[in-house]
């Protein structure tokens, strides 16, 4: 495939998925990631045991896996003036500097922008955060349940209005998964405009700006209506043809033809109740969306009379826009998936074989080849020594524990 991102060094201080997860996909398509962790314990998504949502395998760490893919790693102590000093010589050998340190904290340790371009002025610095790098919560922690799903107005904008609990978000890191494509993004366009130009920018991104783009069109609608956004009531749709039906295996049949007339015709036909075409309950546009709720009844006894299995079968030729609603198995075994190669098959440093899902964006209609993701400090003497350290120097650092 081609590296879009071949000859681009990365500096990585940063914990969790959110924003590792964005060096990740920038090494799937060929950057070179350098991953700062603790210098005792690695990483804080080393230790994790569990989802929140789920236990996790004993086998393969698949979360770490996710978003710490392709990467070498070395383990500094970043709470000493010598281990920052070392960070300021990788860093002058690299294009992006990439860091989810609160304001505080990069301040504390002198790893703010003017402290990291002092080592190298062409640095590209980029932060994420949960909730931006200004305002009143800029120094608080977060999580993407928190500032991307609660705070920004989505869980709200799912939850049905009989709901007992907050709709919880579909999976672990699901907010972070989407904010590390829009960091990504951003380096891209960053080290773009600074081929251009010369100058090196700042790049922000925050979990709370990511959600409120996620839901950007509902809440366009919401300030102009003035009314916070929510999922309109059950059976109030006017059209048939825009809703899931249940199949007899419990399986369901989405349909989503915005043109319900244009579709109506076929749909009874491949239904099996072509005289649904000509009843004058749902004769035209206007009929149809004055009883649309009849037609939805019709639809629905039919869907539930075959299998989602039959329904893919017979549903094969018809012109309008359909899918079956998948779990995530099946999503991977999806013909589509595996044509456009949308998962990955990899192997620990152990030859323990696991999948991950692929970076998303394909050039040259190839996939993104990824590579495991690195044993801690697994390429610590390679990097000191790229960074000008001799073997005399590296002992030292690692005898005073600056470095594992």
């Amino acid at each position: 495939m081609t590296d879009v991102m071949q000859g681009v060094r990365i500096l990585e201080v940063a914990e969790h998925t959110f924003v590792p997860a964005a060096s990740a996909m920038l090494a799937d398509l060929g950057a070179e990631v350098i991953k700062v962790e603790h210098v005792e314990r690695g990483d804080a998504m080393r230790g994790l045991l569990s989802s929140g949502v789920g236990i996790m395998g004993t086998d393969v760490h698949v979360l770490l896996e996710h978003s710490n893919r392709g990467k070498r790693s070395i383990g500094l102590d970043l709470s000493s003036p010598e281990g920052v000093a070392v960070l300021g010589r990788i860093a002058a050998t690299c294009d992006v500097f990439l860091t989810n340190k609160l304001p505080g904290v990069r301040t504390k340790l002198g790893i703010d922008v003017e402290q990291m371009r002092e080592h190298n002025p062409d640095l590209i610095y980029v932060r994420g955060s949960g909730q931006g790098n200004r305002g009143p919560d800029a120094d608080k922690g977060s999580y993407d349940v928190l500032s991307y799903w609660h705070r920004s107005g989505m869980a709200l904008g799912v939850m049905q209005p009989d709901a007992e609990f907050v709709t919880p978000p579909p999976s672990p890191a699901f907010g972070d998964s989407i904010g590390a494509m829009t960091i990504a993004g951003g380096i891209m366009g960053a080290l773009f405009h600074r081929e251009r130009t010369g100058e090196a920018t700042v790049v922000d991104v925050s979990l709370l700006g990511i959600g409120m783009w996620s839901i950007g069109a509902a809440l366009a609608l919401s300030l102009q209506m003035g009314r916070g956004w929510g999922p309109p009531p059950p059976g109030t749709s006017r059209n048939p043809l825009v809703s899931t039906y249940r199949a007899g295996d419990g399986v369901f049949v989405s349909f989503s033809c915005l043109q319900a007339a244009r579709y109506w015709a076929e749909a009874c036909k491949l239904l099996g109740r072509p005289e649904l075409a000509t009843d004058e309950r749902f004769a035209d546009h206007a009929a149809l969306s004055q009883n649309a709720g009849a037609a939805g009844d019709e639809i629905a006894a039919a869907i539930a009379s075959a299998t989602s299995a039959e329904w893919r079968d017979r549903l094969e030729p018809f012109s309008g826009q359909w899918a079956i609603v998948q779990d995530t198995l099946a999503a991977a075994a999806d013909p589509q998936t595996v044509a456009n190669g949308y998962v990955v098959d990899l192997e620990t440093s152990g030859g323990t074989p696991f999948r991950l899902a692929a970076s998303p964006v394909q050039y040259d209609e190839q996939t993104p080849q990824a590579r495991r993701a690195p044993e801690f400090n697994e390429h610590g003497d390679d990097i000191l020594q790229e960074a000008g350290y001799d073997w005399d120097a590296i002992v030292d650092l690692k005898a005073k524990g600056v470095v594992a």
